[in-house]
Order: C-alpha cells, then structure tokens, then sequence
C-alpha cells in the first residue's frame, strides 16, 4: 500500500477539469495496479544497486558538475552522459512501459540514492533530481513513501501530467535504495 506524503493542490488547466478531483486516487490506483507490477523487479533493483554502488561518496560538486553538463548536453549532438543513461537496458525497459501503458504513462525516470538518474524513458532537463521534492519526499522520506505532485502542462511530453514519485528499496533488505517518479498524462484519467 501506499502512504501518501503530499496530495496534489488543486488542479490549474482546463475549467472543465478543474472541478475533477478525482484525478489524483485515480492516478494513484493505477501506478498501484500497474505500475507496482515492475516497478522493483530485478533490473530495477540491480541497475540502481549498480548505479549506488559507482557513485557513493560523491561529493556535493561533483553531483553539481555532473548536473550542469547533462543540462548543457540537453539538444546537442555530443551527449556523452545523456548516451550512457539513455543507453541502459533499463531505460530501453522503461520507454517500453510507456509504450505498453496506452498513453497514461507519458515519461519514467528511476533515480540513485543521491537522486541522480538512473534511467530514463525520454531525456529530462536534468541528471540530479536529489534537490526536488520528486526525490526529497520520496527516498528521504523512506520505505513506502509517495509523493503526489500538482498537475502540470509539461513542456517535455507536451502535456498536462501528474507526476507519482515512489521510493524503491531492495526486496532483500527493505532498506530504500532510490526512486522513481512516473509522469501520467492527466487528462486519461478524467
């Protein structure tokens, strides 16, 4: 089950879904129903285990060095660090799953426990989400925590879409080893 740490304010697009409450329980079932499924599966859980594994102990600057070049890689032909995460099987897996979701899932991306991406089904605008609540309300909070955050229009996916960050520990030892925020296009759960 889920523990909800934060529930969406109210929703800020088109009058005719402003009035839909609902969105938010709806959203959240289906990341339980579906999403849950794989979302701690094995490559999960090795390819974060493995990320863990290079960047523990990485210092504050080398985090922010890391961030600032994935930015400035961000609609360039030499991407060096967006190919290796883009490059992932895992990320292969997660552009899948968006696929598979008939257009409720519009991105995917599963973070270390520093908050840098791990993979990713499309590129995001950063490589560090540790300074966002996608992540500081999620793995910082612990085992089973969920952040719901406010629907938005999306500039990446172009569209308006919730995003449901969870934490994912380590089946063997229940002890959280990052995240993983799940963008839902907002307007197929109305």
């Amino acid at each position: 089950m889920f523990r909800t740490i934060l529930l969406s304010a109210p929703l800020v697009f088109a009058a005719s879904l402003a009035q839909a409450v609902d969105a938010p329980p709806a959203m959240r079932a289906f990341v339980e129903a579906d999403v849950m499924s794989w979302a701690q599966s094995a490559q999960v859980v090795d390819a974060i285990n493995s990320q863990n594994a290079e960047t523990a102990g990485s210092s504050e600057a080398q985090v922010i060095e890391w961030d600032t070049s994935w930015r400035a890689q961000v609609g360039q032909s030499d991407q060096p660090l967006i190919s290796d995460v883009m490059g992932r099987n895992l990320s292969t897996f997660l552009g899948e799953q968006v696929e598979a979701s008939g257009g409720r899932i519009t991105e995917i991306f599963v973070m270390d426990a520093l908050g840098l991406n791990v993979a990713a089904s499309d590129v995001t605008s950063d490589y560090w989400q540790g300074d966002e609540a996608k992540f500081t309300e999620t793995y910082g909070a612990g085992a089973g925590a969920v952040f719901v955050d406010a629907i938005e229009f999306d500039e990446s996916t172009q569209s308006y879409q919730g995003q449901i960050s969870i934490t994912l520990s380590d089946p063997a030892t229940g002890q959280p080893i990052g995240a993983m925020t799940i963008g839902l296009n907002a307007e197929a759960f109305f």
